[in-house]
């Protein structure tokens, strides 16, 4: 009887650890329903890629200065891509070229140690109020590409902000009048 006795108590007290170890995780598990995924959010911004522009980056470059200095508006304004880190693009309608083609870029990286000038080893650059425009290009190579976009520069602390204007959508004289929108 005694021998009955133990094996009873040995069986209900395994029996209770189970019951104490295993049925609160179940009761969590089918307690705990997944809550519903959050309808994805409607974008703020008129969408040409996977996401919006980061404000931080166009703090520095808002599309409203290509409206002002290249004569674009909200009729032209296909969208603006965040995809890439750092950068911003804005695309506009322009007849007869690829949309791919028509962008104005903004690319304003934090940096430790920032450059007073471009150090660019294809273009030279000129000082056209406080930034730098890209003048002329250096090699037979480079000179296509400078006759495409105009590139812009400006230093700030702990950043610069470089601005790529497809020439289709801001001539080189009205990218003179994008440099005074940097900041």
């Amino acid at each position: 009887m005694s021998h009955r006795k133990m094996v009873f108590g040995l069986t209900l007290s395994a029996a209770v650890g189970f019951g104490t170890a295993y049925v609160p995780s179940l009761v969590h598990a089918q307690a705990a329903k997944p809550a519903a995924a959050p309808a994805a959010a409607a974008p703020t911004c008129k969408l040409h890629g996977k996401k919006c522009c980061d404000p931080a980056i166009t703090a520095h470059f808002p599309k409203e200065a290509v409206f002002k200095s290249c004569g674009q508006s909200d009729a032209t304004f296909i969208g603006e891509d965040g995809g890439e880190k750092e950068t911003c693009k804005y695309f506009f309608k322009v007849a007869g070229a690829k949309e791919d083609d028509t962008y104005v870029q903004v690319y304003a990286p934090t940096q430790k140690e920032v450059l007073s000038s471009p150090n660019d080893p294809f273009f030279s650059y000129k000082k056209v109020g406080k930034a730098y425009m890209a003048d002329k290009a250096k090699s037979p190579k480079s000179a296509p590409m400078l006759a495409a976009q105009t590139g812009l520069y400006m230093p700030g602390k702990g950043y610069s902000v470089t601005v790529t204007a497809s020439t289709k959508v801001c001539t080189k004289e009205q990218a003179k009048k994008l440099a005074s929108s940097m900041k």
